[in-house]
């Protein structure tokens, strides 16, 4: 039976090639789209057999993110695996020896933190519909506690912080239905994180997405749920919250 899965911020990126890569695995991609300016999702679509469905999604925006939630319910009665990869990134420069704009943190909070709760409340109920009931929160290791050594970059650490501590909290409640959650730092990537490709950094968005599809299904095949989500890097190795 196909497999039914969720990634947002699918328009370029790491989100796209999580997304062609659970399609070559036979999954059906409900993948969200905001970037107007980015066809690739589109253009993609004659390729799958109906396999790939883009979907209107803002992450930042309640009625977006429930409008999207109800436009997959219309699709199916269940996901297997729910992908929260939209992130945004910027004002690095900031430091507390100068003005702070705080509505830059804000957003990016709003987009990193409080997004991936949005939709993993709108789609909770065909989660644990789905067969593995997994959600897979994207993050980073800025949002470790302990091992914290920028001397800026606020709004981005503080935001991955937030949402490890929601992994938690939402791990906490999907066990009880026999569900699990999964936090990834995907590495050092080629991409479009702030605005414009990166070309400086260590790996590309599709070397990352190959080692993260092979991690999460590593994790999936366990029946064990554990009392914690694991915190991996996208070669599996375990990272310290």
């Amino acid at each position: 039976m196909t497999k039914l899965a969720c990634v947002t911020g699918a328009d370029r990126g790491l989100g796209f090639e999580l997304t062609k890569q659970l399609l070559e695995q036979e999954y059906t991609v409900f993948a969200g789209k905001f970037l107007k300016e980015w066809d690739w999702l589109d253009r993609a679509v004659p390729e799958h057999g109906g396999r790939l469905i883009p979907i209107e999604m803002d992450v930042s925006d309640d009625e977006s993110v429930k409008s999207a939630g109800k436009l997959i319910a219309e699709h199916t009665g269940k996901l297997d695996l729910l992908i929260n990869n939209a992130g945004i990134a910027g004002g690095k420069d900031y430091e507390i020896f100068s003005e702070l704009d705080l509505g830059v943190f804000m957003k990016m909070y709003n987009v990193n933190a409080l997004g991936p709760l949005r939709v993993t409340s709108a789609l909770s109920h065909l989660l644990i519909a789905g067969e593995d009931k997994l959600v897979v929160n994207i993050s980073s290791e800025a949002g470790q506690i302990n091992q914290t050594w920028r001397e800026s970059w606020y709004g981005y650490c503080m935001s991955k912080a937030a949402l490890n501590v929601q992994s938690n909290i939402v791990h906490n409640q999907l066990r009880s239905k026999g569900g699990r959650v999964l936090v990834i730092h995907p590495g050092w990537m080629k991409s479009y994180m702030s605005g414009k490709l990166n070309e400086n950094a260590d790996i590309s968005a599709a070397e990352s997405a190959g080692h993260i599809i092979h991690t999460i299904q590593q994790y999936q095949s366990s029946e064990e749920i554990s009392q914690h989500p694991a915190f991996l890097d996208y070669k599996g190795t375990a990272m310290s919250w």
